[in-house]
């Protein structure tokens, strides 16, 4: 666990400066502690995570960027999801009772991704446009930073750090250096996206989870376009080409479901694979060091999970950095694992076809005298894990649990699941 300075940890390098570690550095900033952050100002045209869960929300505020965001973004109000190209359901966040935040955002990552770090500089963070190098010191797990990193700097860093933070997302920059051990899931797929246009949709502004002849996809609406994702077993996708633009082009004609749209549909982007899903890394700290964002973990991008897992712990992170000690990182690790555990569980309700059987069934109980006094409980209660805002809460995640695995009443989930 990671030894705290006699003065405390005044002095952080975080490597990395996507969402996570750019809202970590406007947070330690804020508390006067000196910070930089090591990003390379260049980035894959298109990025993961345009799809914002209403959680997410608060932390914009906090951040003091959501009217930013709103200017160009699109307006989020539900969900929607396809079962087939005739059987879909809808809802929106305005129905959840108790909701904190009734809204969200679908978000060009690129302009997003610059409002958190524009965020981050006026709050006092140093942003260096260097690829921080690591060396490990002896045998043990502690790391430094390279004097060629160091100097980079300028003199911003005129010795080393108190504290390494890893947010390199899925380059997991420390995880790989020291072999740390990982835990991942079921299942092994790739995810094909682009930004296409003539896509119709359901339900404007609504993100759209699609079931597939074989996987699912994401239709994200984005101002002038829609962000469309296939998520498909990787063995499977590799019969529809030599190339991901062959395999997308084709698979997205070819299914039962997006071939339904029509011939209006036309990509605007190149074609980007991203996979090992469902990752999560078993240690998250270390003597002086800590990771933060998909560099802890990654669960699967069908409920838009990654970014909220993220900022959540972001900011607990700064917390625990503000007021050190061993203890407070053992929380910290222990809460993000089992944040990403929680929503694990989650998505394989999405795969195994159990969410949407209880869905159909919900819609039918509901009509009930039963259904009618319990719906106010379930409204309450289910949606709010799914908007981020209950994942953590062991009342909620149970209740969904338990009516996944003993309220379907003999419905048999297996010809809902995603293959």
């Amino acid at each position: 666990m990671v030894e705290i300075p006699a003065s405390g940890i005044r002095r952080v390098a975080i490597v990395g400066g996507g969402p996570a570690g750019a809202t970590l550095a406007t947070l330690l900033a804020r508390r006067g502690l000196d910070v930089v952050v090591f990003a390379r100002n260049k980035r894959p045209p298109l990025v993961i995570g345009e799809s914002l869960v209403p959680a997410v929300v608060p932390y914009l505020r906090e951040l003091g960027i959501e009217p930013e965001v709103a200017s160009y973004s699109t307006w989020k109000p539900g969900a929607t999801f396809v079962l087939d190209p005739s059987d879909h359901m809808s809802f929106t966040f305005a129905q959840v009772r108790k909701a904190v935040t009734n809204y969200s955002y679908n978000v060009p990552r690129d302009l997003f991704d610059e409002s958190i770090r524009q965020a981050a500089i006026r709050a006092g963070a140093k942003l260096f446009d260097v690829t921080a190098r690591l060396e490990r010191q002896g045998d043990t797990d502690r790391l430094r930073l390279s004097e060629e990193t160091l100097a980079a700097t300028q003199g911003a860093l005129s010795g080393q750090p108190d504290l390494i933070v890893d947010a390199s997302g899925r380059v997991r920059l420390i995880a790989n250096a020291l072999g740390l051990p990982t835990e991942t899931g079921p299942r092994r797929d790739t995810a094909l996206f682009a930004h296409l246009e003539g896509v119709p949709l359901v339900c404007e502004g609504h993100v759209h989870t699609d079931r597939m002849d074989r996987g699912w996809c994401w239709r994200i609406p984005l101002p002038g376009r829609v962000s469309v994702g296939l998520v498909v077993p990787s063995d499977f996708i590799r019969g529809f080409g030599d190339t991901i633009e062959e395999q997308y082009d084709n698979y997205l004609r070819k299914d039962g479901t997006t071939g339904a749209w029509g011939s209006s549909v036309k990509r605007l982007t190149p074609v980007l694979k991203y996979t090992n899903y469902q990752l999560v890394t078993l240690r998250g700290a270390g003597p002086n060091w800590v990771l933060v964002g998909d560099a802890f973990g990654f669960i699967d991008p069908v409920f838009s999970s990654g970014l909220l897992v993220g900022f959540d712990a972001a900011a607990l992170l700064a917390k625990t950095i503000g007021t050190p000690s061993a203890r407070g990182f053992e929380v910290y690790e222990k809460h993000v694992k089992d944040h990403l555990r929680a929503w694990h569980r989650v998505v394989g309700y999405y795969y195994n076809g159990r969410l949407f059987t209880l869905l159909k069934l919900g819609n039918t109980v509901r009509h009930t005298l039963l259904g009618r006094v319990m719906n106010w409980h379930f409204e309450t209660h289910l949606p709010r894990v799914f908007t981020g805002e209950a994942t953590t809460r062991r009342y909620s995640r149970g209740l969904l649990h338990f009516m996944t695995q003993y309220g379907l009443a003999r419905n048999d989930p297996s010809r809902l699941q995603v293959k």
